[in-house]
């Protein structure tokens, strides 16, 4: 499983990226990075197939903890599965844009 620092990830950050937020959707809804796809850690091992394969699977969290975990399912399960550090309180806390609400995408 691949770990990339959160300023990387802002630095290739574009909107057609595969960005799965595995938090819950209260936490989700407060703010998430723009074009992320909410699907619960508790959820993933059900839901992987709606998880594109064949490109680069950035897993984002709120700090970087359960991020990890969903990117070690990912992987397991043969996707390219990156956790990103730090998280979405990472991005927001350096002022990056953030999308409030539950549409996920």
């Amino acid at each position: 499983m691949k770990t990339m620092p959160l300023i990387e990830f802002h630095d290739l950050y574009r909107d057609d990226l595969t960005i799965v937020d595995v938090r819950e959707p209260s936490e989700y809804a407060q703010g998430h990075v723009p074009g992320a796809v909410l699907i619960p850690l508790g959820q993933l091992p059900n839901r992987k197939a709606e998880v594109p394969v064949g490109v680069p699977v950035y897993v984002i969290c709120r700090s970087g903890n359960r991020s990890k975990v969903g990117a070690e399912v990912l992987a397991y399960a043969g996707y390219d599965a990156v956790s990103v550090d730090e998280g979405t309180m990472g991005w927001i806390n350096r002022g990056w844009p953030v999308v409030t609400g539950t549409d996920v995408k």
